[in-house]
């Protein structure tokens, strides 16, 4: 085979594979990282426990500061 009809068959493949793209978005990509984060918690795999107990004490200390700045503002 020679150079130039392999080089010319490397760039067909590579147009017919780029032609085969569907097109659609990726939906993960609009997902916020607390989104993304609440998911894999959810999963069973390795280290997942670990984030759900981390989200859950941010979640807590995120309430517990809300409820401490509305005292505040309270007289």
């Amino acid at each position: 085979m020679t150079p130039k009809l392999r080089s010319g068959l490397c760039a067909i493949v590579a147009l017919t594979l780029a032609a085969c793209g569907d097109g659609a978005e990726d939906d993960r990509a609009d997902l916020t990282q607390r989104e993304k984060d609440s998911i894999f918690a959810r999963s069973r795999i390795p280290g997942a426990k670990a984030v759900r107990t981390s989200m859950t004490k941010a979640d807590s200390a995120s309430a517990r500061q809300a409820r401490l700045d509305s005292a505040d503002a309270e007289p």
